[in-house]
């Protein structure tokens, strides 16, 4: 099992910056991908980035060059970096991790793992 806890969650204005954090524990091996997801109330959950066993990483449109995935496999913790935050990037944050591909998608899908959420709400 595996378990994934979301930390760095808040509310910011608009152009603020957030940074989210996630730590994984359990019976973590190589390779593994993970990514982020959020959702708002009535809306479908949107993967927003992931990276690879290999650093290699995938953004929605509607966050490229603003927000930056990384990982610190040593740490087991996976971060996203989110600047330039508009009102439209509020939601609950989740990390996700899938123990079977080094490859990843922004596919809810893809992934057997799921942290409880982080809220992020940007205010203008």
């Amino acid at each position: 099992q595996v378990q994934l806890v979301e930390s760095g969650g808040g509310s910011v204005q608009t152009g603020g910056s957030l940074r989210l954090s996630c730590a994984a524990s359990g019976s973590i091996y190589s390779p593994y991908s993970m990514g982020w997801f959020r959702q708002s109330p009535g809306k479908e959950r949107e993967g927003v980035a992931c990276i690879d066993t290999y650093g290699a990483t995938s953004y929605a449109d509607s966050v490229k060059g603003r927000f930056t995935i990384s990982r610190d496999n040593a740490r087991n913790t996976l971060y996203l970096q989110m600047n330039s935050l508009k009102p439209e990037d509020s939601a609950m944050y989740y990390c996700a991790a899938d123990l079977s591909s080094s490859t990843c998608a922004r596919i809810s899908s893809w992934y057997h793992y799921w942290g409880q959420g982080t809220q992020v709400t940007v205010s203008s």
